[in-house]
C-alpha cells in the first residue's frame, strides 16, 4: 500500500474532513487557518511541495465564504459538540482502542459522566470498516445523528470517505470498555 505524505493536496474534500475530526476531537486545543481549510485548497505552489499555490503569502484573497462545498457547516457542528462535550475539553482521559483494521483509529474520552469515543477512517479514499474494542453500551453520533447499541465486547463500524470519515459518538448507556473501567 502506498503511504502519501501529502493528503490534504490529494486526498480532496475526506481528507480535510478527516483532520478536522482528528484535530478538533483528539486535543483540548485545536486550531486552523480559516478560509483556506475551511474551502478544502488544495493546490500545491509545486509537486511535492507543503506550500499552497495562491496563498495570502503572496496575494490578498477575496475567500467566497457561501460556496456549497465549504466545511464551515461542520466546523460549526464540531465545535458545538465540543463545546457541550466536558470529555472534549482535556487531554487527560485519551484512551486509544483496538481495532482490527489500521486504516480506522479509534480513541475515548470521559470527563465525569460525559464520555466521548471517537472513530476515524484514516484511509481518504475507500471506505474502511472493522471491529473494535469497546464494550456492550449504547451510542449516539453527534454529527450524523445515528442510534446504535453494541451488544458485544467488540463491535463493527464502517466509515466511507465520501459520505463521513467519522464518528462522534456519546456514549449513552451500558458497560464502559475495559480501558475506561
Amino acid at each position: 500500500m502506498e503511504v502519501r505524505l501529502d493528503p490534504l493536496q490529494h486526498g480532496g474534500r475526506p481528507a480535510f474532513i478527516t483532520r478536522l475530526a482528528l484535530a478538533g476531537t483528539l486535543g483540548a486545543n485545536y486550531g486552523m487557518y480559516g478560509p483556506a481549510f475551511e474551502l478544502c485548497e488544495n493546490q500545491s505552489r509545486e509537486p511535492g511541495s507543503e506550500e499552497y499555490l495562491n496563498s495570502e503569502k503572496y496575494e490578498i484573497k477575496d475567500w467566497d465564504l457561501e460556496r456549497s462545498d465549504s466545511l464551515a457547516p461542520l466546523i460549526e457542528r464540531l465545535n458545538s459538540i465540543r463545546n457541550q462535550n466536558p470529555a472534549l475539553q482535556s487531554d487527560w482521559s485519551l484512551r486509544f482502542h483496538p481495532v482490527d483494521n489500521d486504516q480506522l483509529i479509534a480513541f475515548s474520552k470521559k470527563q465525569g459522566d460525559n464520555e466521548i469515543l471517537v472513530v476515524v477512517n484514516l484511509d481518504v479514499h475507500n471506505p474502511q470498516s472493522g471491529f473494535i474494542d469497546y464494550g456492550p453500551c449504547t451510542v449516539h453520533d453527534l454529527v450524523s445523528g445515528g442510534h446504535y447499541t453494541w451488544s458485544g465486547p467488540r463491535n463493527y463500524v464502517e466509515l466511507s470517505p465520501h459520505k463521513l470519515p467519522a464518528h462522534v459518538f456519546k456514549v449513552t448507556a451500558g458497560l464502559k470498555s475495559k480501558a475506561q473501567a
